[in-house]
């Protein structure tokens, strides 16, 4: 899953919100030497994205890309299924995305300073530019996928991933909306930050 979602799953704390995003930036973190609450809002992150790296409809909806682009289709699903939960917010939050947006903004820069340096560019780029508003398009998705594929540091063919996702839109839309609430019930009864 992508920042969205993640957050999604974060408490409404400071320490949750750090936490849950700070499983794509760990490397190098002394995890151990973080305050509890940060160290469980990761536990949140790995568990989201173990859930939903395993799971059928993740791996079917994968073979979906094309053969030059699937290598990279898990980049792809999170990007796109955060654009699901965007589009269907209110069927499955009971804030408005805005109001959201606006209190997860606001928890993770009462961390930034002590975030790892690429996070605290991630997360202020991501705030400052309100990142999720170009996921509200698909082709904002694609744009976001194609500026992923420029930073891959090896000669890759993920660009144009958008074709694909056109290709496949309501096959793609079906199983997230399977998949998400089998994820939300499954992080439900992990219950790790409970």
């Amino acid at each position: 899953m992508n920042y969205l979602a993640h957050l999604y799953f974060a408490k409404p704390t400071a320490a949750s919100h750090f936490g849950n995003l700070l499983g794509d930036f760990q490397k190098g973190v002394n995890v151990a030497a973080l305050p509890k609450p940060v160290q469980l809002g990761l536990q949140t992150h790995r568990q989201v994205d173990k859930f939903t790296d395993s799971h059928s409809i993740t791996k079917s909806a994968k073979q979906l890309f094309s053969p030059t682009r699937r290598r990279f289709a898990g980049i792809a699903l999170d990007v796109l299924y955060d654009h699901f939960l965007i589009k269907n917010w209110q069927q499955y939050h009971n804030a408005s995305l805005t109001d959201f947006k606006r209190q997860s903004f606001s928890l993770l820069h009462d961390n930034l300073h002590i975030m790892p340096a690429q996070m605290q560019r991630v997360v202020s780029a991501m705030t400052h530019n309100d990142w999720f508003a170009s996921y509200e398009s698909v082709a904002g998705v694609g744009h976001a996928l194609d500026n992923i594929a420029k930073r891959i540091r090896f000669q890759n063919q993920f660009g144009g991933s958008e074709v694909d996702i056109k290709k496949h839109y309501h096959r793609l839309e079906s199983g997230f909306h399977t998949f998400f609430p089998q994820l939300v019930e499954h992080i439900r009864q992990q219950s790790i930050e409970s």
